[in-house]
């Protein structure tokens, strides 16, 4: 009898454990979190208390250690104040007003200004533009600063870092940051620190989870940063990881899956911008202060090259004001009067993107939005296609470049006069978990440009009709769902 009252006492106890703490997530959880999200954890939490409480615990809020957020914000501060004494290199009052309220945002939010004066170069071509970015590392005279989401040395990437190693011999400093748990996931990460160590590259993961070493924060914080300086003067940024097109998966290999990206090529003022980026990541990472002084050589002349471009650099993440990239895009969205053309592999917006995106159909704006037909991560792209119903319904055109590719590039224009192309996806974790790099270009050159592109895109790809999107197995509509409700969970 006495173990039969034990048993039940004991099970009376985790009732009411779970009672308190569904009690206590009421309170706790909708605090200075967005509704979407707190209502997401808490249904975890009510449904499951104990196991929702510890992945809560584990995933649910974005802390990082002291001594990173106080060189975070020792970075910003100097950033914000070395902008604030350059001299104005482009007069924004040639702006329509939504640009320069726009512009002004960034600035007050990313403290980095719109410059003018810049050379802008697309490049689609993926092993291409690693081939011209070995080939600016091999005429570097002073520095050349790395930093990639996925870094690995693989056949692809080869031409890069054997430049780098050459840069290194003629006395160059070289640096390179990756993000520690992204590029662990890629096959040949341990060959590559092998390497690495046996050469004068300067190189340091970025975030790393060590917790034997004291280094331990929410584990699916990323640095997703896509950046490539040389001498302060030319600089790439985009979509592209520093990996072959497959990310040297043999399953990915089978089935002839390759990424698609877009980079841009610059030169002029907006590299110094980059170059800043850079500094504040290196110096969070290792304490170490970099010298910026660019080192400035005569620009190649090259056919396809858009001169004297307007740039603002954009850099986002936890610990700068909240979710600036979203702000960015949203306001530059609401302000399109004629055509927005949106392309974005992972595209599970919040309420507020959702909202500006069909608000734009439905007042009569033309909008296409370019994605995956198959998506590479199973979660992601079912909760991508939760949405794909209210951006038809809204008027939305939906094209799905064809499998097995998947369409990586991170980019969108807006009417005739802007573009904006980064490491940003539109997604959640984009806007409130990784650490991104956005260029804004308001020059209808570049747009002209980008529209050649997204012109590509358009002819290889399938559009997706409301009916046929209507006629998916029931089974299917239901993932979708669940994976929505997971997108939620920051």
């Amino acid at each position: 009898m006495d173990h039969v009252n034990l048993v039940a006492a004991i099970g009376s106890a985790f009732v009411l454990f779970e009672l308190v703490l569904r009690i206590v997530a009421l309170g706790v959880i909708p605090g200075n979190r967005k509704p979407s999200t707190g209502m997401a954890w808490l249904l975890l939490i009510l449904v499951e208390p104990i196991l929702g409480f510890i992945v809560f615990l584990l995933f649910g809020r974005i802390r990082l250690e002291s001594r990173r957020v106080k060189r975070q914000r020792e970075a910003i501060d100097t950033i914000r104040a070395r902008a604030e004494a350059l001299p104005l290199t482009f007069d924004d009052s040639t702006l329509p007003p939504s640009h320069r309220t726009v512009s002004a945002l960034n600035r007050r939010l990313g403290a980095l200004p719109l410059t003018g004066g810049n050379e802008v170069q697309l490049w689609p071509d993926y092993a291409g533009v690693i081939r011209e970015m070995a080939a600016e590392v091999d005429r570097a005279q002073a520095h050349v600063h790395v930093e990639f989401y996925i870094t690995a040395w693989d056949e692809v990437t080869d031409p890069l870092f054997s430049a780098l190693v050459r840069a290194t011999g003629r006395g160059v400093d070289v640096r390179l940051l990756f993000d520690h748990l992204g590029s662990r996931g890629i096959p040949g990460y341990q060959d590559m620190l092998a390497k690495l160590e046996e050469t004068e590259i300067q190189w340091r993961p970025m975030l790393p989870i060590r917790p034997l070493k004291g280094t331990f924060r929410r584990p699916d914080l990323r640095n997703h940063r896509k950046i490539l300086v040389v001498d302060g003067s030319v600089g790439f940024t985009g979509s592209l990881n520093m990996t072959e097109p497959g990310y040297n998966k043999p399953k990915n290999h089978a089935l002839g899956r390759e990424w698609v990206e877009l980079m841009v090529r610059l030169e002029g003022p907006v590299v110094g911008a980059l170059n800043a980026v850079f500094a504040s990541d290196w110096y969070v990472e290792t304490g170490e202060v970099v010298d910026l002084v660019p080192v400035l050589g005569e620009p190649d002349a090259r056919d396809d090259e858009i001169f004297d471009v307007p740039c603002q650099v954009v850099p986002s993440g936890p610990g700068i004001v909240a979710e600036n990239n979203l702000r960015m895009f949203t306001s530059l969205i609401y302000a399109a009067t004629e055509r927005i053309s949106l392309t974005s592999p992972y595209f599970v917006p919040d309420e507020s993107l959702l909202y500006a995106v069909t608000t734009a159909a439905q007042r009569g704006v033309q909008v296409e939005l370019f994605v995956s037909e198959v998506s590479d991560q199973f979660m992601v792209g079912h909760a991508q296609a939760s949405y794909y119903r209210a951006l038809l319904e809204a008027g939305v055109r939906i094209y799905l470049y064809p499998a097995p590719f998947v369409l990586h590039a991170k980019h969108f224009t807006v009417d005739d006069d802007m573009a904006v192309v980064g490491s940003s996806n539109m997604d959640m974790r984009s806007f409130a978990l990784n650490y991104e790099v956005t260029l804004m270009m308001p020059d209808r050159n570049v747009v002209a440009q980008m529209r050649a592109v997204e012109d590509n895109y358009r002819a290889l790809s399938k559009e997706l009709t409301l009916d046929e999107w209507d006629g998916r197995p029931a089974r299917t509509r239901y993932v979708d769902n669940v994976m929505r409700l997971t997108a939620a969970l920051q």
